[in-house]
C-alpha cells in the first residue's frame, strides 16, 4: 500500500494506542513520521527510540520542516481527542494541508488488503490481538492494528513478511468512538457485544445499535461474519448482512465451549461448532468471557484451513493484551490481576472469572471510573457489578476529554454496592490503605490512569510476600 506524493507522516495524538499503530506502520513503510501528543509516555518513549520525532509542545515551531516546506507531500493524521483551540491542528486546517482523521486512514489501507475487522462494546482488543497471532503462529502473512500492547510482539502493530507469497492479510481493531469503524472495507467481521456505550456520541441505546448494524453491514458480499449471541439478539436477525453468518458464545447453538474449567492460570475447555470440536484445548489468558473471544478466533483459524494441531499451539502461545485480564502476582495466598474493564459488563465478566478461579479467597477491587458521563449512565449497573466483590475501592472519576458534570462523582456508585467494605479512597492514601488491608485477591480495574499505579501495588506485593517468607 502507498499513499502517492506522500514522503512524510505527522500525527496530532501520535501517544494514542490507535494512533501510534498508524505511525509504526507508515515508519515500517519507509515515510517520514513525526507527531505531537500533549505528554510523554512509555510509548511515546518507544516509538521516539524507533526514530520518530515527537513534541509535547503544541507550538508550530516544534513541527518538522520537512512537513511545513513540503506541504504537498505531506499527510496529516488527527484523533478527534485533539482540542478544538489546538495550535497545530487549526494551522492544518487553514494551510490547506492534506488532514485525515484516524479512521480515514486506516479505511484507505484496509481498502487494499484483505480485511478482518473486529468490533463491539468490548472484548475487541483481545478478539483481534488473538485472532493476529493465531493466524501469524500457523506462518500466515499478517498485518494486525490493535488496540492493546500484546505480549507476544510488545506491540500494537503485528507486521507481516514483505517477502510472503501470499498476500497479507489485516486484522483490525474497529471501533465504534465516533462511528470510526464505519470507515472500514472489511470482508470478514467479528461482532463480540453490542451493549450500550459512548451515549455522549451516539446519544441513547437504539442509536448505538443501529451504528453495529450499519457497520455489519460494510462486510463483502462475499464474506463472513461471525457475531456473538447476545449481540445478534440485540441487532435481531432483519438487521444483519445476507451473508454467510455464524454465531457464537459459551453456550450457544452455533460455536459454543463446553466442559470449561477453570483453573489458578488458565482455563481449558471444549470447542464445538456443527463440524468441528477440539477437546482439551487450554487458555493461558483467564476469563469466561476470554474462552468467548478464543471461539471467535478458532473458527477463524479453521475457516482460514489453519489444522487444530496449529490452533492448539496458537491458543496455548497466546500471552495476551497488556492491562486485559494481565495477572502481576499469583503467589500463595496472594494474588493481583489488572483489567482495562471500565463498562458494567466488562467488570461482571472480569470479577465472575476471578470468583471462580478463587472461589474461597477474599476479593478486592480497586475501581478507577472513566469518564463523567459513562459514570452517569451506567452508575446502578457498575453498582451491581462491582458488588461481585468483598470489598470495593472507588478512586475519583477520570475525566479524559470531558469536564466535570456536577453531582456526578464516585460516590453516587457507593450506596447501591452491596458489599459491607466499601470507600472512597484517593491515589496519594492508596497506598497506606492497601498496608491496612492487606488483601488476598486484589483487581485494579479501569481505563484511566489506574495503570501507572500497578506496578507500585505489583512491587508492593511482591515485597510483602518476601517478608512472609522470612
Amino acid at each position: 500500500m502507498s499513499f502517492e506524493g506522500i514522503n512524510s507522516v505527522h500525527l496530532l495524538g501520535i501517544g494514542g494506542i490507535g494512533m501510534s499503530a498508524l505511525a509504526r506502520w507508515f515508519r515500517h513503510e519507509g515515510y517520514a513520521v513525526s507527531g505531537y501528543d500533549r505528554t510523554p509516555s512509555p510509548l511515546t518513549d518507544e516509538l521516539i527510540a524507533e526514530g520518530m520525532k515527537i513534541s509535547f509542545e503544541d507550538k508550530l515551531e516544534t513541527i518538522p520542516s520537512q512537513i511545513t516546506n513540503s506541504p504537498e507531500r505531506a499527510l496529516i493524521i488527527w484523533t478527534p481527542a485533539m482540542p478544538k483551540d489546538s495550535a497545530q491542528l487549526n494551522f492544518f486546517r487553514n494551510k490547506d494541508f492534506q488532514l485525515k482523521k484516524r479512521s480515514e486512514v486506516l479505511g484507505m489501507v484496509t481498502s487494499s488488503y484483505y480485511t478482518i475487522a473486529v468490533a463491539g462494546t468490548h472484548g475487541k482488543t483481545t478478539t483481534s490481538s488473538m485472532i493476529a497471532h493465531m493466524l501469524k503462529s500457523a506462518g500466515k502473512p499478517v498485518v494486525a492494528f490493535l488496540g492493546g500492547i500484546t505480549q507476544n510482539y510488545q506491540s500494537n502493530l503485528i507486521l507481516g513478511d514483505k517477502k510472503a507469497k501470499e498476500p497479507a492479510l489485516v486484522v483490525v481493531e474497529a471501533d465504534e468512538f465516533d462511528r470510526s469503524f464505519l470507515r472500514l472495507h472489511p470482508n470478514e467481521i467479528v461482532l463480540t457485544s453490542a451493549d450500550p456505550d459512548h451515549l455522549d456520541i451516539y446519544g441513547d441505546e437504539e442509536h448505538i445499535l443501529d451504528g453495529f448494524s450499519e457497520f455489519v453491514n460494510l462486510v463483502d458480499k462475499k464474506g463472513r461474519l461471525y457475531i456473538q449471541q447476545h449481540a445478534m439478539q440485540r441487532l435481531g436477525e432483519s438487521k444483519l448482512p445476507k451473508v454467510l453468518t455464524r454465531e457464537y458464545g459459551l453456550r450457544s447453538s452455533g460455536i459454543s465451549a463446553e466442559n470449561i474449567q477453570a483453573r489458578p492460570g488458565s482455563f481449558v475447555f471444549d470447542y464445538v461448532d456443527s463440524k468441528n470440536e477440539i477437546k482439551g484445548l487450554e487458555l493461558f489468558i483467564p476469563g469466561f468471557h476470554n474462552v468467548e473471544n478464543a471461539l471467535a478466533a478458532i473458527a477463524i483459524a479453521l475457516d482460514h484451513h489453519i489444522s487444530e494441531e496449529q490452533i492448539r499451539a496458537g491458543l496455548s502461545s497466546f500471552k495476551g493484551v497488556k492491562r486485559r485480564f494481565e495477572i502481576h502476582v499469583n503467589e500463595g495466598s496472594h494474588v493481583f490481576i489488572d483489567d482495562y474493564a471500565h463498562h458494567p459488563e466488562e467488570i461482571r465478566a472480569c470479577l465472575s472469572s476471578v470468583r471462580a478461579m478463587f472461589p474461597t479467597r477474599k476479593l478486592t477491587v480497586i475501581f478507577q471510573p472513566h469518564l463523567f458521563t459513562r459514570t452517569r449512565d451506567f452508575a446502578e449497573g457498575f453498582s451491581e457489578s462491582l458488588s461481585l466483590a468483598d470489598s470495593v475501592i472507588l478512586l475519583d472519576i477520570y475525566p479524559a476529554r470531558e469536564l466535570p458534570i456536577e453531582g456526578v462523582t464516585s460516590s453516587m456508585l457507593l450506596e447501591n454496592i452491596n458489599t459491607r467494605h466499601k470507600e472512597l479512597v484517593s491515589k496519594e492514601n492508596l497506598m497506606n490503605h492497601l498496608d491496612k488491608a492487606s488483601p488476598e485477591v486484589l483487581v485494579t480495574l479501569g481505563a484511566g490512569d489506574i495503570d501507572r499505579l500497578v506496578p507500585v501495588i505489583a512491587s508492593w506485593m511482591k515485597k510483602g510476600l518476601n517478608r512472609y517468607a522470612l
